[in-house]
């Protein structure tokens, strides 16, 4: 079985998934989103998407899609997954399902301290298109927000 790849699969969330995601989360994030969270954007009928591994939770995705327009609320990797281009792979599903549910733009708001993240967006052509001061809670007071976008026509 060595050199055999295993290709990563995505799936819509469903509410069997929550309790993973959430806990893939907790150990992603110092605030992460609750299961709670995840559970209303299922409710309200984001595109939500679970990325596995021969069976085993790696990423998720959630995108709000308002019109023309969809926002990349969260997105997660596997800390152990990272750097191996799963995070790539999935941030390229979300635009296609965005694209696919009718979306031509792509915001998103990421930490300043994310540079990986950052990096990430930067390659796939996000544009920084403003900043929102103290948007998130951090260790130490708050931290400011990245605002991009990209076309996805």
């Amino acid at each position: 079985m060595s050199g055999l790849q295993i290709s990563a699969e995505y799936f819509p969330m469903n509410e069997r998934d929550l309790d993973g995601v959430a806990a893939l989360e907790a150990t992603l994030q110092h605030f992460p989103w609750s299961r709670g969270n995840f559970a209303d954007s299922l409710e309200a009928g984001y595109s939500v998407w679970v990325c596995r591994l021969g069976g085993e939770l790696i990423g998720f995705s959630v995108v709000m899609l308002v019109l023309d327009e969809a926002h990349l609320l969260n997105i997660g990797v596997a800390k152990r997954y990272q750097g191996q281009g799963y995070g790539a792979r999935l941030l390229r599903h979300a635009m296609a399902c965005a694209r696919q549910g009718g979306a031509g733009k792509l915001f998103l708001e990421v930490r300043p301290s994310n540079a990986r993240a950052v990096e990430l967006y930067r390659h796939f052509g996000f544009q920084q298109i403003g900043l929102r001061k103290a948007y998130y809670p951090a260790e130490t007071g708050r931290e400011d927000a990245l605002v991009f976008d990209k076309e996805l026509a």
